[in-house]
């Protein structure tokens, strides 16, 4: 039962957040009659809700369970303040990704009116290989995930072009002795996407704060610096070593 009830679930996703009975049958692969059966349960719960219409969608309750994911809830708690300043002096998308295996996925994310559009949603997946945080992830990942990753075919977005291993390796090698990851994507508007990634107390990559902005006002190496400046912050917050140990001798110096 409990398998047939997360395949109701994820019969949802951005391009079908609403969903009548016989849909969510169809995509989750269970009997109609069953389906209405675990619907009614979900729905007493509130992890559905269903309109005058007869439609379903996701409830209100697994929101409120999401938030208590320790690696969201936690890290978007010492993020925000960050995240806040950047998108406040850049006036475009600021955003904050965590990994989960060979994929990315956005857990925030703040936005001017103005900022340009983008294709990803909070709680959606980015690729690893093609996007600025998705990159910044992946240089720090475990050696094991890199050569997973590294072992399918990867092409580029939009383009669809296929990235050479080796290619991938000499960028991922220049985001490690950087730590920044900048990330063009060449479409209509021309985007730059620049990320860095953010340590925790094992000294392992938690997570990446990314921009995104239109190349015409992409700066990489200036606009680098506020993120990378961010993620420290966002570490040493974390209790990253060696953002600790920075943090003193940067005090013992100025002593």
């Amino acid at each position: 039962m409990v398998d047939r009830a997360l395949a109701l679930l994820a019969a949802f996703d951005a391009s079908r957040r609403t969903l009548s009975l016989r849909e969510l049958s169809r995509r989750s692969g269970i009997p109609v009659s069953s389906t209405l059966r675990l619907a009614g349960r979900l729905l007493a719960w509130g992890a559905l809700e269903r309109d005058d219409q007869g439609r379903y969608s996701i409830g209100l309750r697994l929101l409120e369970v999401a938030s208590l994911a320790p690696r969201g809830h936690g890290l978007r708690q010492v993020a925000l303040p960050f995240m806040s300043d950047l998108a406040a002096v850049t006036r475009q998308h600021v955003q904050l990704a965590v990994r989960e295996g060979h994929e990315a996925t956005l857990v925030e994310r703040f936005s001017s009116h103005s900022a340009v559009a983008v294709r990803y949603r909070v709680g959606g997946k980015l690729p690893l290989h093609c996007t600025g945080m998705g990159l910044a992830l992946l240089a720090f990942a475990p050696l094991e995930v890199q050569e997973e990753v590294l072992a399918q075919p990867l092409r580029g977005e939009p383009d669809q072009n296929l990235i050479p291993p080796a290619v991938m390796r000499r960028t991922l090698a220049e985001v490690r002795r950087e730590r920044l990851a900048i990330y063009r994507r060449m479409e209509e508007p021309p985007i730059v996407a620049v990320a860095a990634p953010i340590f925790g107390e094992r000294e392992e990559a938690i997570a990446a704060i990314g921009l995104l902005l239109p190349e015409r006002e992409a700066q990489p190496r200036r606009i680098g610096y506020a993120v990378q400046t961010a993620a420290q912050s966002i570490s040493r917050q974390l209790g990253a070593p060696s953002m600790l140990d920075a943090s003193r001798h940067g005090a013992h110096e100025q002593g």
